[in-house]
């Protein structure tokens, strides 16, 4: 899979540009705020329809502009589709395939598949809970488009419960009894797609976890594959399993184990007035070290180095299980070389040189490693000219 054009208008910095891209390598490179990253974010744009930069459509639409346009044409297994998402803030957005418009924007999720490496990777490691469980969100989506509806209704009813968990607190009487009777509706609602969402969860960590410590060896100096470990720590009391040779639980388990878990925290979710179980409140537990009695959490014992190599070693897993399941992912370099050492640069070159299409970023052309030595675009006062 590969981009082949790249059409913007109002989007970020650019009014409009185009771009014709080839398979294979290619390094945009230009001064910090000329736009290089804004043309790798939109095409990761059309991948996740969110940004790995910001947390909302407002900031990609230029200034003075109602709305921004992203079009690609993309080439998979030798046929060409034509990719384009309306982005329109405040409104919902629009997407079209070979111009014929989709009944849901998020029908577009999953067409290409983008694996992004960023400087800001290093909060997948240091950063909180919410950033793990987004980057587990992010790949199952890709993985699977139609979770894209099972995280967006299960964000739907964790609001509304939360809102009568409020309400309730200070309910009394006859109204205190309609709203229990209502938190049961709600229950059942967030039981049954909170539990198919746990499944995926866990069903991915399992799938995620071999081909990690595989990068994490291959990314880290004198590492090995055991070094490197995820488990999934889920708010229902279900075993962790994974990484174990135990069968992971059932749908049933799990939703029994969710049934009764609600059951016990009902009375510190009224005085709280928030919803305590649920994959909201999950957590993928990273840890490094070399055999059990010396496994410690990445995040607070780990060093400035461990922590970048384990960072990259998630974003190449992902890349691998991607590939496993028959696609080859675009991947995306945005500005990450100048953070890294140079042995450091050399080994994620390397390793990613031989994908359908990589696309670098860098402030200066020497950033880039030999190995991703490709065809360059110079960016500047928001021209993109190839070199």
């Amino acid at each position: 899979m590969h981009v082949a054009h790249l059409t913007l208008h109002d989007f970020r910095s650019y009014a409009a540009v185009d771009v014709e891209l080839d398979p294979g390598v290619t390094a945009f490179v230009g001064r910090n705020g000329q736009g290089k990253t804004n043309l790798v974010e939109a095409i990761d744009y059309l991948s996740r329809l969110s940004s790995h930069r910001v947390a909302t459509d407002a900031p990609l639409v230029r200034a003075g502009a109602d709305q921004a346009i992203v079009r690609a044409a993309v080439v998979r297994d030798g046929r060409t589709a034509v990719l384009e998402v309306e982005l329109n803030p405040g409104r919902a957005n629009r997407a079209r395939i070979n111009r014929s418009p989709l009944p849901r924007a998020r029908d577009l999720v999953g067409i290409v598949r983008t694996v992004v490496f960023s400087p800001d990777d290093l909060a997948l490691v240091k950063g909180d809970p919410g950033e793990r469980r987004r980057f587990l969100d992010e790949l199952l989506v890709l993985r699977a488009p139609r979770y894209a509806g099972v995280r967006s209704d299960y964000d739907r009813v964790l609001k509304q419960r939360n809102t009568l968990l409020k309400s309730l607190y200070a309910a009394r009487g006859s109204s205190r009894d309609a709203a229990l009777a209502t938190l049961a509706v709600w229950d059942e609602q967030l039981i049954g797609v909170g539990t198919e969402l746990l499944s995926a969860r866990l069903r991915l960590a399992a799938d995620l976890a071999p081909y990690l410590g595989k990068a994490y060896e291959a990314v880290a100096r004198g590492a090995s594959r055991d070094d490197a470990r995820i488990a999934y720590a889920a708010s229902v009391p279900v075993e962790n399993l994974v990484g174990s040779t135990e069968a992971a639980p059932s749908t049933e388990e799990l939703r029994a184990a969710f049934v009764d878990e609600l059951a016990r925290r009902q009375r510190d979710e009224i005085d709280r007035g928030v919803t305590l179980v649920g994959p909201h409140r999950d957590e993928l537990q990273l840890t490094l070290g070399p055999g059990e009695e010396n496994r410690l959490p990445v995040k607070g014992y780990a060093s400035h180095g461990e922590s970048w190599s384990f960072a990259l070693a998630l974003r190449l897993a992902s890349y691998d299980l991607l590939r496993a399941d028959g696609d080859d992912p675009i991947l995306v370099l945005d500005d990450v070389f100048a953070e890294l050492d140079a042995e450091r640069r050399s080994q994620l070159a390397g390793l990613v040189a031989g994908a359908e299409q990589v696309l670098v970023t860098a402030a200066v052309a020497a950033d880039v490693p030999v190995e991703l030595r490709g065809v360059t675009f110079h960016v500047a006062d928001g021209e993109v000219r190839r070199a």
